[in-house]
């Protein structure tokens, strides 16, 4: 032991800049309010016309600015490319948190425009105007007159009631509200028809004065649009008094719902938001190892997780938690509940970590099932999935432990349980039955089909009988947990329950599931029993178990490295490569689907069978250095995959990817999908930190980064920083260093 410091983290605000790219566009307030419009068809406009989203609600059009000259006539504005002197500028810059886009007008005066998306609801853009320039800079909106009502002046600007419905048509009604940032020039409200575009030359205020003022019948006209603009005075501007307008989302009944910054003030401009992305980073430790894929990857993702944060309460949401991603996927969702805990672990507190848990619990349903999705106004239409409950509420507990949340995920999780096996598995089989192809996440599959050749078009309805390989790992490690839990708690009747049911499942994996044809574990068709030898990459899971051994890890792993089946560039497809229906480009009958699952890689799969390859690493077990060369080999593969054609400096998370090119499925536009837990294989794969109740270990990969740095952790009420060099791997605790020699596994007990 010696008292040496660790290397010093970059500040938060250096890693946030460091992200800083010119090709995107998502902004968000870290509470569920996100401005990330898959495919926007007004970027080239300044402010905010293509819709935000309040969770899965749409909410569209925002608001555009124009500047307008004193006799009304607009300043036309173009992307600056150009600087005086002929300097080259940057027409548009994003970091997270900020997105800048510089204009110019016909006589090439330069101007900033800073556009954000604060806590509590507020999209904003503030303007950075040179002295020379006269008149107004004006915020504009055209809102739909039949979702709109109650359209009336108020101190700032003007505010509105405005409905909106998602896909599944449940409605959310909000207070919203276009202001600036001093008391307006002026102000109009005009019901129109014609088009609603950001475009002030086709809006009624271009015409000139003979606008009224306000338009007393504004809110009553049910058809086309209401016209909105405020007008502030131009001037030369500072950072401190540049002219702002703000568009904020109020759900109607605030105190009820929606993050409790919304009852409040609104936060003070750009300070606001960057400082609450530097203190959401600050709150995660640095990854560093030289690699530029690898670093970049980890605080990309920390943005990722930043974008689809959830504050609360929002209705049943009444935990911080993770969406899943952008648009009517920013809500909590079963399946991907499981990612945010082994991620959001790592964030000092990880009260997101328990809560991505907890929201579920808490809304559990009578029969003890959970909901699929959670929505803000009322849970119908929720659907279900499965997930690994029980190896995220071990992960959770082992960094942050909570003796009230912990009793209550075991209460509520043992409800599941025992739900899942009454409902899923009545004849006692030990394996759990798949209903239909979309629970499971993992739809448009071969595995399917192998009992159901209708199981395609079936949709939700409960037409299978697969008992599915996924889902029973999933049984086993959650009986495995409510076991461990219930140790714990001092309750021996329930531990000798779950163990019993874990022996079975462990069993029925072992002598039920292990196909010797495909060498892959594989689903069992439930009315007959039989096998089906679909090789999926669900048939590496029970490698969760570290269970698997023998010539049966031999063969997993022979399958990892076989381009023939799943060795693929790119890890790791889907369905095996020599499934007749496999498709690297997601053709699924002769149709591109949205999520196919019959070749794509899924950063979801990948994940979870470089877990079980860690696990294996970590058991020493024989075939254990095997399996940690392949986890590290296939994680950074992983983490390179996930770059726009390469380039170390456009990381990006689509849904799937292709297994030879690599290529993500832009089509869809849902990037920063949080689906995976890369953050965490990072940690605990290349820095090779694990922390539990007894103290830390670390052993990284072999053949991972010469070194890396990871720190601070702050965890357990400790503070955790780990250095791997070449030939040592060093941890420091609460500022005790200790040392061991790299390929040994460093174990530090905690202090009593």
């Amino acid at each position: 032991m010696n008292r040496r410091p660790p290397r010093s983290a970059a500040s938060p605000k250096a890693r946030i800049a460091a992200l800083a790219r010119e090709d995107k566009w998502f902004l968000g307030g870290l509470d569920g309010v996100v401005w990330a419009p898959p495919f926007p068809r007004w970027l080239h406009r300044p402010g905010f016309w293509d819709p935000a989203h309040l969770l899965q609600q749409e909410i569209g059009p925002g608001f555009s600015v124009a500047l307008v000259r004193p006799d009304g006539a607009e300043i036309p504005l173009r992307r600056a490319t150009r600087g005086p002197g002929g300097s080259e500028l940057t027409p548009r810059r994003w970091r997270p948190g900020r997105l800048v886009a510089t204009w110019r007008d016909a006589r090439g005066v330069i101007l900033e425009e800073r556009r954000q998306v604060l806590p509590g609801g507020i999209l904003e853009s503030s303007w950075y105007v040179p002295a020379e320039l006269e008149g107004y800079v004006v915020g504009f909106t055209a809102q739909p007159a039949d979702a709109t009502d109650g359209v009336e002046p108020t101190t700032a600007g003007v505010g509105w009631t405005r409905t909106v419905t998602d896909r599944r048509g449940q409605e959310l009604v909000l207070r919203v509200e276009l202001a600036g940032s001093v008391s307006p020039a002026w102000r109009r409200i005009v019901p129109s028809e014609g088009r609603g575009a950001p475009e002030w030359r086709h809006s009624p205020f271009a015409d000139g004065s003979g606008v009224p003022e306000n338009a007393a019948d504004a809110g009553t006209r049910r058809s086309g649009w209401i016209w909105i603009a405020v007008a502030l005075p131009l001037g030369g501007t500072d950072d401190s008094e540049a002219p702002t307008f703000r568009l904020t989302l109020h759900p109607r009944g605030g105190d009820a719902r929606g993050p409790a910054s919304m009852s409040g003030a609104p936060p003070a401009g750009e300070s606001a938001a960057a400082s609450a992305w530097e203190s959401f980073f600050g709150d995660f430790p640095h990854f560093r190892c030289g690699d530029p894929y690898l670093d970049r990857t980890f605080d990309y993702r920390i943005y990722g997780l930043g974008l689809n944060r959830i504050e609360g309460p929002w209705g049943p949401v009444r935990h911080p938690a993770i969406a899943e991603g952008p648009e009517y996927f920013h809500v909590p969702i079963a399946y991907s509940a499981q990612c945010h805990m082994m991620e959001m672990r790592w964030r000092k507190g990880g009260r997101e970590a328990w809560g991505s848990l907890l929201n579920f619990v808490d809304n559990q349903k009578p029969d003890g099932s959970f909901h699929g999705r959670l929505y803000p106004e009322r849970l119908e239409g929720t659907d279900f999935y499965h997930a690994n409950w029980g190896d995220a509420l071990l992960a959770v507990d082992d960094m942050h432990p909570d003796a009230a949340a912990l009793a209550r995920c075991y209460e509520g999780l043992s409800r599941y349980a025992r739900w899942l096996t009454a409902e899923r598995d009545a004849e006692a089989s030990g394996m759990f039955t798949v209903t239909n192809h979309f629970e499971t996440g993992q739809e448009y599959m071969s595995r399917y089909m192998a009992v159901d050749e209708e199981a395609d078009v079936a949709g939700w309805r409960p037409s299978l009988r697969l008992k599915g390989i996924d889902v029973t790992v999933y049984a086993h490690q959650l009986f495995r947990a409510l076991a461990s839990v219930a140790r714990r708690l001092a309750r021996a009747g329930d531990e000798t329950e779950w163990r019993g049911l874990a022996d079975r499942c462990w069993k029925a994996i072992d002598e039920r599931m292990w196909s010797a044809e495909a060498r892959l574990f594989t689903d069992v068709n439930g009315r007959t029993g039989e096998r089906t030898g679909v090789k999926a990459a669900v048939g590496f899971y029970p490698l969760l178990t570290g269970r698997v051994g023998g010539a049966r890890l031999d063969a997993l792993l022979d399958h990892l490295a076989d381009p023939g089946t799943f060795g693929t560039r790119f890890p790791l497809p889907s369905s095996s490569v020599d499934d007749p229906r496999f498709s690297a480009e997601g053709i699924w009958r002769g149709k591109r689907r949205n999520c196919p699952w019959n070749g794509r890689v899924w950063p979801m799969t990948t994940s979870h069978v470089i877990e079980g390859l860690l696990r294996c690493w970590r058991s020493g077990s024989s075939g254990s250095a095997r399996a940690g060369a392949l986890a590290a080999d296939m994680l950074g593969r992983f983490a390179r995959m996930m770059f726009a054609d390469g380039d170390p400096s456009r990381p990006n998370c689509f849904e799937h990817y292709h297994p030879h090119t690599g290529r993500a499925c832009h089509f869809r536009g849902i990037d920063d999908y949080q689906h995976s837990w890369i953050l965490d294989l990072l940690a605990r794969g290349f820095a090779g930190l694990h922390l539990d109740a007894s103290g830390i270990e670390v052993r990284p990969l072999p053949n991972g980064p010469a070194r890396v740095s990871l720190g601070p952790v702050v965890a357990r009420g400790r503070t955790v920083c780990v250095d791997v060099e070449p030939g040592r791997v060093s941890a420091t605790v609460d500022g005790e260093r200790f040392d061991q020699p790299r390929g040994e596994a460093l174990r530090v007990p905690w202090a009593p």
